[in-house]
């Protein structure tokens, strides 16, 4: 588990100027809990209006941007510009890839700032920042000292900033970011003979947006004792349900309480505390189990304290329910189930990557429109609120760390820089969404490379070399360490090794039959979707799943024949592939690609830097084949 804390050091030496100042890097189980206001915490927004500044030759930190961002004047360039451009407003959450005419494909480094009081009433509080995601790697400063270094993107990190605060005075908050596509990183970019030809030149079919795309927290904790995390996992046995609450703290706290709410009932476990950790298991009587028809959720209250005195709470949902499988189906609750949905992106005009509420909404209205009832996060980790709103929607989850396109052959040290990021976005996933009970599953890879396939490979894939298995084992391996309750899944590319996606608990597959290859012989394409899913269930015995198949499609262009990048074409592709999975009793799931058209690199498969394949549009207008889904997937 070590290695997961090697990567901020590893960008810690990336960036050498400037290395006087000293980063701490982000404590992982800083995040398990999203900042929360109640009796005894507190919190404030710092999402809204910041300053931002390019920083195009990275001599920000030299020439003491930290200290405050400087104007550029009418007929004067001030010091520390050096045409790297003004400084300028810029909204947070969002990429700033679309909020500027002149930034599209800049990825390099920039600075936002924003000063911000910190209420006098937090006195004697431990105080916090939280940054929701900063794409790729990030540098903190308060008042112009260096808080904290966090490498990754898609994720959140904290760090406890209670000894850089200015009480009675505003406090500069700079946070400098830069976005470099690297084949050392996770996702790759710049990939020599990598399988897209696009630009910005990522390793991966979507855009590489950059910034500060989830919402700024500032909060406190109590200083005496705080609740650091909450880890619940449930269970059931015939009527009775029950929820296993392991309780971390910090802090001076001797006891607790952990109380459960719901269904017009309360039950209560009093806890003891032993090195700052207690574990109580509450019983359910006629419990209410949490599923897609029903997704019911129990209050989950945690308070610590001593024998007088409460000095934190903390309260969650969670629904009690469970998932496991056989060899041909998914089992939630013990009963089997089918997962019906989509891949999607977090993706919007304006917004970029950029976190937005109404969209969040939007997308599921539409989706239970469509009558799915589950999406994978693809290629990354989904803003915490989208999480929470699965748990209330009753969607089921493919939760998904950014590990899409990687490869094994070439540098070795690039090879294990990577596999250190990956075990780090395991880690942080498993803590954030481990109480989410829309999660069933963990994915640890999308669409891996092995030397020389290309993404119109066919079935019966290309052998896996012994390094890339003892990789993917580590991997699977650190999944279930964490979390033995959830299933664990690889999801394969077309010609790709079978050994890899034979690790998964559900054999997760995306094939495009039809499209890349044999294009527009959908005859074709069904035959031999049809025999290798047969194989591949023959080969592993467990439940196949198609979680990506589609076709790009131009809204609005139509013909009286199913024609390639037609709204017919479309829709009988989608309808030839479920017509395929509803003959194989093995299937467990077929995930359409995509929900939306999004943004992608430009490229000569990419008309206008945008994949076609949703059947909404990027700004959510529904094509053909969404018409179909609805038709098919609410039909009694």
């Amino acid at each position: 588990m070590k290695s997961i804390f090697l990567a901020p050091l590893l960008l810690l030496l990336s960036l050498a100027p400037c290395m006087a100042q000293t980063f701490a890097s982000a404590d992982p189980d800083r995040i398990a809990l999203y900042p929360q206001q109640n009796d005894h915490r507190n919190t404030l927004s710092l999402s809204g209006m910041w300053q931002f500044r390019k920083d195009s030759l990275e001599a920000g930190a030299k020439e003491g941007w930290q200290n405050g961002l400087m104007e550029t004047r009418s007929g004067e360039t001030r010091p520390g510009h050096r045409g790297s451009g003004e400084t300028r407003s810029i909204a947070v959450p969002g990429s700033w890839n679309e909020q500027f005419t002149d930034m599209r494909d800049y990825l390099g480094m920039v600075w936002y700032e924003k000063e911000s009081y910190v209420p006098s009433s937090w006195k004697g509080q431990r105080i916090f920042i939280r940054i929701g995601s900063a794409n790729y790697a990030a540098r903190v400063w308060i008042n112009g000292q260096p808080v904290g270094i966090h490498e990754g993107g898609h994720l959140p990190f904290a760090f406890e900033v209670s000894p850089y605060i200015n009480w009675g005075a505003a406090n500069r908050i700079s946070i400098q970011i830069e976005n470099h596509l690297k084949p050392s990183r996770v996702p790759t970019g710049n990939v020599q003979g990598g399988p897209f030809s696009n630009f910005p030149k990522s390793n991966y079919d979507f855009f590489p947006y950059a910034g500060l795309h989830r919402d700024v927290w500032l909060y406190s904790l109590p200083a005496v004792a705080s609740i650091k995390d909450i880890t619940v996992r449930p269970g059931f046995t015939g009527t009775t349900g029950s929820l296993e609450v392991a309780v971390a703290t910090e802090g001076k706290a001797t006891r607790g309480t952990i109380t459960i709410t719901g269904n017009g009932k309360k039950y209560e476990a009093p806890i003891r505390l032993a090195g700052n950790a207690a574990t109580a298991t509450v019983s359910i009587p006629d419990v209410r189990l949490w599923s897609p028809e029903d997704p019911y959720l129990y209050q989950v209250e945690v308070t610590v304290g001593d024998n007088k005195t409460t000095f934190d709470r903390y309260t969650l949902e969670t629904g009690v329910r469970t998932i496991a499988t056989t060899s041909t189906q998914v089992l939630l609750n013990g009963k089997p189930v089918f997962l019906k949905g989509f891949g999607k992106h977090e993706d919007f005009p304006i917004f970029g990557r950029g976190a937005a509420n109404p969209v969040i909404v939007k997308d599921f209205s539409l989706m239970k429109w469509t009558g799915a009832n589950s999406f994978r996060t693809s290629h990354y980790p989904y803003d915490e609120e989208f999480m929470r709103m699965a748990d209330r929607e009753g969607f089921l989850v493919i939760d998904e760390i950014p590990a899409v396109g990687l490869y094994f052959h070439g540098d070795t040290t690039e090879l294990a820089q990577r596999q250190v990021m990956v075990k780090q976005y395991i880690n942080e996933l498993i803590t954030r969404d481990k109480n989410h009970p829309s999660v069933i599953m963990w994915c640890v890879a999308n669409e891996p490379f092995p030397r020389e396939v290309s993404v119109t490979g066919g079935p019966g894939g290309r052998e896996a070399t012994p390094k890339s298995i003892e990789l993917f084992q580590e991997m699977f391996s650190l999944v279930k360490q964490k979390d033995p309750t959830r299933l664990a899944v690889l999801v394969g590319v077309m010609g790709g090794p079978s050994e890899w996606v034979g690790m998964s608990d559900v054999i997760c597959i995306n094939r495009y039959y039809g499209w890349y290859t044999h294009a527009g012989d959908m005859n074709g394409a069904v035959k031999l979707l049809s025999m290798e899913m047969d194989a591949l269930h023959k080969k592993f015995n467990k439940p196949v799943m198609v979680t990506e198949f589609g076709a790009d499609t131009y809204p609005g262009m139509h013909s009286d024949e199913p024609e390639m990048f037609t709204e017919e074409f479309q829709t009988n592709f989608i309808k030839a592939y479920l017509d395929v999975a509803a003959t194989k009793d093995y299937v467990a799931g077929m995930h359409v690609w995509a929900f939306s058209d999004f943004k992608t690199g430009q490229g000569i498969i990419r008309f206008g830097g945008v994949n076609y394949k949703g059947v909404f549009t990027r700004d959510r207008k529904p094509k053909a084949a969404a018409y179909y889904l609805r038709s098919r997937w609410t039909k009694k």
